[in-house]
């Protein structure tokens, strides 16, 4: 028997949304029924190569129609609340890019309006469907790290400003730099490897000493961090250190890390080599001899669109909770507030 398949509208294909249409055109168990986008070029070529016949610069329209059981939402971050929100009204399930918003106020209201509509709402954190993170995530779930007391996490550019001028660094419309940015993947990998505990505090700094420079020189439009970090306390004892930059000067082009301590054992999520190929290792006591053991990665992993719709279909919550991304957005919030004030926010 044919694989059941619901039927996706993807609204924005820039680079990311064009990046979910390729998967969903190549998905088992989803069809690629329309596309969005107000730039009507994009909208042909993505269109002809995809196969797509459907296209629209309305996601008014899209949202209007009943062929179409869930979008996903692949826009700038200002658009990210209202557009899911009016999808999730109109009845449709979402599939929403990172960061969830770009206050947690928007945030909430986005989860309001899925536990209203009764439609699901999924956070695109697309690097917990990674291998490497799979395979971490196993290792925790099994216990073996005894008592998880500690985690770092960061995603350091050396030089990477996105869309220098544009939407992304201006904070009216992108609610930050790199924290919201990059920031915000590895705290919901770090989170999700040491079981999501439940924050308390936050200490944070930002800072744009490049990013100004860089922006000034581009006579562009800067006003966000091009480097944050953050000290997270969790009601259960646990630490977490956070960093996200655009612009550092170290020493990779692109570093990102996620480092796991428990009683037991630690693990370590990475890219190699500066590149977007991840490794997994665990650090343990075996034998009376402590070292790394790299760890067997899965030959695939479903996709984020895959499994959206896999649970679609199934009518089970995705694996990327609401109350999960919401954990993100009040972290977010409060690192913000806490650099603002230059002190420790309560949660």
């Amino acid at each position: 028997m044919a694989e059941e398949k619901v039927r996706f509208a993807v609204i924005g294909v820039g680079g990311v949304g064009r990046w979910h249409a390729e998967r969903l055109h190549a998905a088992r168990n989803a069809a690629l029924v329309g596309i969005c986008d107000v730039d009507t070029k994009r909208l042909q070529q993505v269109g002809e190569r995809l196969g797509v016949s459907w296209r629209t610069t309305s996601y008014e329209e899209v949202l209007a129609c009943e062929d179409v059981e869930a979008v996903v939402v692949a826009l700038p971050n200002y658009l990210h609340a209202p557009v899911s929100v009016a999808a999730l009204r109109a009845g449709k399930h979402v599939l929403c890019e990172k960061p969830m918003a770009r206050t947690l106020s928007e945030a909430e209201e986005m989860a309001a309006a899925s536990r209203q509509s009764g439609r699901k709402l999924m956070v695109h954190f697309n690097y917990r469907f990674t291998p490497a993170a799979m395979a971490l995530h196993e290792v925790t779930q099994s216990g073996r790290l005894g008592q998880v007391y500690h985690a770092r996490s960061w995603w350091h550019r050396t030089r990477g400003i996105p869309g220098l001028g544009g939407w992304f660094t201006r904070k009216e419309q992108s609610g930050g730099g790199p924290l919201v940015d990059l920031g915000v993947h590895r705290l919901d990998l770090a989170l999700w490897l040491m079981g999501y505990p439940r924050p308390a505090a936050v200490t944070a700094a930002t800072h744009n000493y490049l990013g100004k420079a860089i922006a000034a020189r581009a006579g562009a439009e800067f006003d966000v961090e091009d480097m944050a970090t953050a000290f997270i306390r969790f009601a259960d004892g646990a630490t977490l250190v956070l960093e996200a930059s655009w612009a550092a000067n170290g020493e990779l082009p692109e570093e990102m890390w996620t480092q796991v301590y428990g009683t037991q054992a630690g693990i370590i999520h990475r890219n190699v080599a500066g590149r977007y190929e991840f490794e997994a290792i665990l650090f343990a006591e075996q034998g009376g001899h402590y070292g790394p053991t790299p760890l067997t990665l899965p030959p695939a992993v479903e996709t984020p669109q895959e499994h959206f719709a896999r649970c679609l279909i199934e009518g089970r919550e995705p694996l990327i909770t609401l109350e999960q991304a919401l954990t993100t957005m009040r972290i977010i919030d409060a690192a913000y507030r806490s650099a603002e004030r230059r002190q420790e926010v309560h949660l």
